[in-house]
């Protein structure tokens, strides 16, 4: 299978970019309010987005499918984005992206009900083994803080959980750039009801935190949410995409060093080992573990 008809490097990149998003939403909330930035942001996207769709020509979605797109725009972009900001307003960039990675398990028990889809025992137990990395960096950090945001992100973590199930729908009948780029349009139409004070904000705001909200509404919105539905639309299940999300929290911490001059340390090292050991595990452990099983059965 080549590289690009698979959805590892659509996946990868995506994360990429929401790692970055953890360390640039807490940077730019020090000067705009969780709701203003959640408008602003989308607002770029959008119109990142509008450029590409008229360029390309890409046709609208069938009626019957814009009550789908509603509710992908409101739990991925309004209520997900709004949720999201107000808990980076009191937790560190290292817990939110910890609360976050739960994700995956969200999205694999909602499948379970929803799609009916199946995890095997070798998929649970690197569910378990990336969860577990995810612990080991956090704690030995001492990196996890308990307030009112960890509730605001959890509900975060339900409502991107619901998305991913939405969009696993959408992309079975659009493309990964239709799915996201008119679910965004959906969710900026609901943030719009922040657009006064996102204004007054932006006006007194410094350039260079302009250019930060750029960077999160091209690349950590608009790129990445379209390469993310791409990834579902080649991936035979929806659990296999969503289980990237556990590297996050590592790739944070990275960024933070690259971004912040931050040494990674050892629970940072030992805890990004284990999370990647996991998500090898999730994604080939079943490959290797039949490949062996049937040599041995042959001899």
């Amino acid at each position: 299978m080549k590289l690009i008809n698979s959805f590892h490097p659509y996946a990868g990149l995506t994360i990429l970019f929401w790692s970055l998003a953890y360390v640039l939403t807490r940077l730019t909330l020090q000067y705009f309010s969780a709701f203003s930035l959640g408008f602003l942001r989308y607002a770029v996207a959008s119109c990142a987005l509008l450029v590409i769709i008229l360029t390309a020509k890409i046709k609208a979605p069938g009626k019957a499918d814009l009550k789908w797109f509603l509710l992908s725009g409101f739990f991925g972009f309004f209520l997900y984005m709004i949720a999201f900001n107000k808990g980076c307003e009191t937790v560190t960039a290292a817990t939110s992206s910890v609360i976050i990675a739960i994700v995956p398990v969200i999205t694999a028990l909602l499948a379970r009900f929803i799609y009916e889809e199946k995890l095997s025992g070798i998929q649970w137990a690197a569910t378990a083994v990336e969860f577990s990395g995810v612990i080991v960096l956090t704690l030995l950090n001492h990196a996890f803080s308990l307030n009112s945001g960890v509730f605001w992100l959890l509900l975060a973590a339900v409502s991107l959980g619901v998305y991913n199930l939405l969009q696993r729908k959408l992309t079975k009948i659009y493309s990964g750039l239709q799915a996201s780029a008119y679910s965004i349009f959906a969710g900026t139409v609901m943030l719009a009801v922040f657009l006064p004070a996102s204004v007054r904000e932006a006006r007194g705001a410094p350039s260079f935190q302009l250019i930060y909200i750029v960077i999160l509404g091209v690349f950590s919105s608009a790129v990445a949410y379209a390469t993310w539905a791409q990834a579902f639309k080649k991936a035979k299940q929806t659990s296999s995409v969503s289980n990237y999300m556990f590297i996050t929290p590592f790739l944070t911490t990275l960024l933070g060093f690259l971004l912040a001059g931050e040494t990674p340390d050892l629970p940072t090292t030992a805890g990004g080992a284990v999370i990647l050991t996991g998500v090898l595990i999730f994604n080939f452990g079943g490959r290797i573990h039949d490949r062996v099983f049937h040599t041995k059965s042959k001899v």
